[in-house]
């Protein structure tokens, strides 16, 4: 290769746990951040000067925006930590797909000569600020100010818990499978998932690991959240996690001296989004976004699925790494090849938005050892909306483009069913799930149906009758394809309240 060779190369990783809980050990998310860069900077092999000769050319820094504190300019503020002075200093949207994404467009600028060295990091300190938290230590010793302009709430219906378990549910129906088949392909996937993890040093639950039975049954400790999901089946995001790639070309990575061993390729990257308004969805059994994300990466990689032999897909919920396997031809449940190499974000730790950051560390670790030439990373945003895909390797692409430059946005045109807020009569249920209170009792069930007049509205409405939430709630009848009616209540709200023969 030639000494100018654009090609993009991942050429140092790091990750970093702060796994105390005492104040005095709070570090902020930047601080953790900082730990991984330097981490990834010693992972190059590179000598102490020609580390500080890496970092003096660093001219763009990304930053997977943190959930854990609201910084005024996180991207400024970890430059100054770091004492670099990056032209590009790019701070990313929301969401658990940012760390693909990022590394993404780092390597293409970089294969396009707009820049010279990238670091993608991010970190979360949940775990810190819960412990601060308690302690009112507020905000956090050390810590700098939050940023005072940055307004939020959370609305009733449409949060993560409510709408993965719509499209479980839909997916388990699509597949005909039963309630408790469908319980026990999750439990299972997550206790090899909890498995990994614990072989994982760098899981925040390294070293132990709950069982099929554990995850799958209901308990005090393992309550109902969203049916069909208990608590372990929910990502847990109060973690001390941080994670960091650099990137540069592979005619600088040569001229530094850095060993071709260390070096891993970016091939491709795809991304595809749907409606952030769950209802206008075009269906609740399958992920289109998650498909041409997938298929793009692939055919900008010029890969085959069947060529691709590590895997990590986002895991916040069981359907998205089922929806990714089965898309693949992947068991939906447990299998030789897991589809994870950190754990998953129940036992890894959810890492806010960071989780795929160390998916990508992890995967570079891993093809440097020479036994797997391909590896795929899923990272999931939003509630299903954002999909970002990365594809990474031990060797370049063969073909004359340093890297994949086609464009990476996947579109997805299917048909949306029309949408009514306040609908009258029969109707099916297309997706349902219920929310249970701290007791293991259902208290709220939430349907999306569809009208069975004219061109069959979509609309959403809760439970109108204990009958029917406790049919939502059973693990023995299907209550998808039901039907019902719905109706107006006096305080606004829809209620869909099952037939009347089924009671009988």
């Amino acid at each position: 290769m030639a000494k100018n060779d654009p090609t993009p190369v991942i050429i140092g990783v790091g990750d970093i746990k702060n796994k105390s809980l005492q104040v005095e050990n709070a570090s902020e998310p930047a601080a953790l951040m900082k730990q991984a860069i330097l981490e990834s900077l010693t992972d190059t092999n590179l000598s102490t000067a020609k580390q500080d000769a890496l970092m003096s050319a660093v001219d763009d820094l990304s930053v997977v925006a943190t959930w854990t504190w609201p910084y005024p300019d996180l991207p400024d503020y970890l430059s100054k930590l770091l004492k670099i002075n990056p032209a590009v200093r790019h701070l990313s949207e929301h969401g658990g797909n940012s760390p693909c994404q990022l590394l993404d467009e780092a390597a293409r600028r970089i294969a396009k000569g707009e820049t010279k060295v990238a670091i993608v990091t991010g970190g979360e300190a949940l775990a810190s600020l819960r412990s601060c938290t308690v302690a009112k230590k507020m905000p956090p010793p050390g810590w700098p100010a939050p940023d005072p302009n940055t307004p939020g709430s959370l609305h009733k219906i449409g949060l993560p818990i409510h709408i993965y378990p719509l499209y479980e549910n839909g997916f388990r129906a699509r597949r005909k499978q039963s309630i408790r088949e469908n319980h026990e392909e999750s439990s299972a996937l997550y206790a090899q998932f909890a498995e990994v993890a614990k072989e994982n040093t760098l899981a925040w639950n390294h070293g132990k690991a709950a069982s099929k039975e554990e995850i799958g049954t209901v308990s005090k400790k393992n309550r109902m959240i969203c049916f069909p999901y208990p608590l372990l089946m929910n990502a847990f995001n109060t973690v001390n996690l941080a994670a960091a790639c650099i990137v540069t070309s592979a005619g600088h990575a040569r001229s530094l001296g850095v060993p071709e061993s260390r070096w891993v390729y970016p091939l491709s990257g795809a991304g595809s989004a749907e409606d952030p308004d769950f209802w206008k969805r075009s269906a609740f059994d399958s992920a289109p976004a998650i498909s041409a994300s997938i298929d793009l990466a692939l055919k900008n990689a010029g890969l085959q699925k069947g060529q691709i032999d590590l895997f990590d897909f986002y895991s916040c919920f069981p359907v998205v790494p089922k929806f990714a396997s089965h898309h693949l031809g992947l068991p939906t449940g447990p299998s030789d090849n897991p589809v994870t190499l950190l754990g998953g974000l129940t036992s890894f730790g959810g890492a806010g938005n960071n989780y795929s950051m160390h998916a990508l560390t992890a995967m570079t670790r891993e093809l440097r050892k020479g036994n797997k030439k391909f590896g795929l990373v899923l990272a999931n945003g939003g509630v299903l909306t954002h999909q970002n895909v990365s594809i990474l390797a031990k060797q370049p692409n063969k073909g004359s483009v340093p890297y994949a430059d086609q464009d990476p946005h996947a579109e997805i045109n299917l048909p949306i069913p029309a949408f009514v807020e306040k609908p009258q009569g029969q109707a099916t249920i297309e997706a349902y799930t219920v929310q249970f209170d701290r007791n293991n009792k259902p208290s709220l069930g939430y349907i999306v149906g569809r009208l069975e007049s004219g061109d069959r509205p979509r609309f959403i409405a809760n439970h109108g009758d204990e009958f029917t939430l406790a049919e939502l709630s059973s693990m023995d009848k299907e209550p998808i394809g039901r039907r019902g009616t719905v109706s107006l209540a006096s305080d606004g709200r829809n209620l869909f309240c099952l037939d009347a023969q089924s009671h009988l």
